[in-house]
């Protein structure tokens, strides 16, 4: 059968042309946070389950954080408002001020309720709470991130092909997927950086319920599917060392 060429239009033509990686390529991940009073940071989450985290997404991830952060703060501002009534008494030992006493107590009562605080055996099911959340979102980003191992993996041995064949075209078009995966397994490596912070506040109250804090260690880019498969091994083996820690608990 002879093929028949049909002419068509130059805005028709350019349809069917694939488009340049640069008009489909993925924004790379764009960390945001938070410089706390202590010296410390908090760090956005980017929450992968809703797509490529943007920064309006980033920001909203942190303002969700600093509410809690300022309620937790409320003690440690009621105690450092002690110290100053405090060292007056002290100084005016053995006849402190009577306002420096009177200074005291208004501080004191202030700060009576936060004495209740509970340690010990009553912090289990708040600790295990906590973990079983951390547990659940390690399972997922170890899911996502087998996922784009797979896909980079079959990338590779499609750009391979297309190398040897001299197709510059659809080598262009794999390279442009290629990318966009890296930038992918990015964003969901750097979605997992708050969770070592999570884990590091998590360490002094797992310590007062008798187990060993339970950290995140660091892990290498994702550079290539060798890469993301050493990661999803990291988090294999935190997410084994959290189960043990729950099972203990009660389980999940």
């Amino acid at each position: 059968m002879p093929n028949i060429d049909i002419p068509v239009s130059v805005d028709l033509q350019k349809m069917f042309d694939l488009p340049a990686c640069t008009d489909i390529k993925l924004p790379k991940p764009s960390p945001l946070s938070v410089t706390l009073p202590t010296g410390g940071s908090l760090k956005a989450f980017a929450d992968i389950s809703k797509g490529i985290p943007t920064d309006c997404s980033m920001t909203f991830s942190l303002l969700v954080q600093i509410a809690p952060l300022l309620a937790s703060m409320d003690c440690l501002l009621k105690i450092l408002g002690l110290l100053q009534p405090l060292i007056d008494v002290i100084k005016g030992l053995p006849f402190p001020p009577v306002k420096a006493i009177s200074d005291f107590i208004k501080a004191a009562v202030k700060l009576a309720p936060c004495l209740a605080m509970p340690t010990g055996a009553p912090l289990v099911p708040f600790v295990k709470d906590i973990l079983c959340l951390i547990l659940k979102v390690l399972k997922c980003f170890v899911g996502q991130l087998k996922t784009i191992a797979g896909v980079m993996g079959g990338l590779s041995i499609q750009i391979q092909a297309a190398q040897g064949s001299g197709n510059a075209e659809l080598l262009n078009a794999l390279q442009c997927a290629q990318d966009n995966a890296t930038t992918s397994a990015q964003h969901v490596t750097q979605a997992i950086e708050p969770i070592g912070a999570l884990l590091g506040l998590l360490g002094p109250i797992l310590s007062l319920t008798g187990q060993k804090p339970i950290a995140l260690p660091a892990m290498g880019g994702a550079t290539d599917a060798e890469a993301l498969n050493q990661v999803v091994k990291i988090l294999e083996g935190v997410t084994e060392a959290i189960q043990i820690v729950t099972d203990a608990m009660g389980g999940c």
